[in-house]
């Protein structure tokens, strides 16, 4: 017998979501981090700060809360306009973001900060919180948009960190159990291993909403999830009504950032990550379908870990 709506719900309330306590202490420590790095900027290297936007699963409300296997991350979208602001690399940029950090936290180790491709990350080890600070050149002809770069190749993309959450939403609008989903499919990419990243699954079940509907069972629908990166082996262009004329991509997977249609968000994975993609999910679906067909509760722990669980311990 298939998992309910209501098992899955609970599971997704009582141990996948993130509670709003929990999610109102992060967005009270981010808010702090952000007025002080930003006057620090402003101050000592005379960058202007537009906007600053949290994005990523966090603003999304597609983040799984804090656990031993699941760690919670912010990012936060800094979009960085001035006089001199088109002569600046992202890693000038960094750079200033991270001596910033610095000076902003004496006490914590330097291991703390670390400079990633895209971002500056800190680390709260209070609260086990991971901020990204994300620095964007601001498009001045383009509200909500503007160039991300990228530290180790040079390259730009366009971005809009607003427009991405509103994609999330808008299909939430559309489906209440959307996010629900795509929690699901978060944990059970961390239980498994699978090489998928966050933003993939979103956009992954976004185009098996729009291909599938919203009808069925939340189970059934996990199921198919897996089944579409089973039976179509990530070979299919992914994109999105968002999307307009989309060029041609040589890459093993393409799926198109929906807020830029010359972006292939999946571009950095390989034909071999790409391969074990579809054998996690063939082999979860039979593994899915198995536990469905034989009402075994235990197997469902093999996709989801030991911490499954549909109600509460008696």
């Amino acid at each position: 017998m298939p998992l309910t709506n209501t098992q899955i719900k609970y599971y997704d309330s009582n141990v996948l979501r993130l509670p709003k306590d929990k999610r109102e202490t992060y967005n009270a420590q981010v808010d702090r981090l952000v007025a002080a790095l930003r006057d620090s900027l402003k101050t000592q290297d005379k960058i202007t700060v537009k906007r600053v936007v949290k994005a990523g699963s966090f603003a999304k409300h597609t983040i799984l809360r804090k656990t031993s296997e699941d760690s919670v991350d912010v990012d936060v979208v800094f979009y960085i306009s001035g006089e001199k602001v088109d002569e600046a690399t992202f890693s000038s940029l960094s750079q200033k973001i991270y001596d910033a950090l610095i000076k902003l936290y004496p006490t914590k180790s330097v291991e703390d900060f670390v400079i990633q491709r895209k971002a500056a990350t800190v680390t709260f080890v209070g609260t086990g919180l991971d901020v990204d600070i994300v620095p964007v050149i601001a498009n001045p002809d383009k509200e909500g948009y503007g160039w991300q770069f990228d530290r180790v190749d040079g390259s730009k993309t366009e971005t809009c960190a607003p427009c991405q959450v509103k994609f999330v939403k808008d299909r939430k609008d559309e489906d209440p159990d959307f996010r629900t989903l795509v929690r699901l499919a978060k944990r059970w990419r961390t239980k498994t291993e699978c090489p998928l990243k966050s933003f993939h699954i979103e956009l992954i079940m976004a185009h098996v909403l729009e291909v599938n509907g919203k009808s069925g069972k939340l189970e059934k629908r996990f199921r198919d999830f897996l089944l579409y990166i089973a039976e179509t082996g990530l070979k299919e262009v992914i994109k999105f009504p968002e999307n307009g004329w989309v060029p041609h991509f040589s890459d093993p997977v393409v799926i198109i950032d929906p807020v830029c249609d010359t972006n292939n968000v999946a571009s950095r994975i390989t034909e071999d990550e790409r391969k074990e993609i579809v054998r996690i999910a063939d082999e979860s679906w039979a593994t899915a379908h198995f536990a469905s067909e034989e009402d075994d509760f235990e197997i469902w722990k093999e996709l989801f870990g030991r911490g499954f669980k549909a109600e509460d311990a008696a």
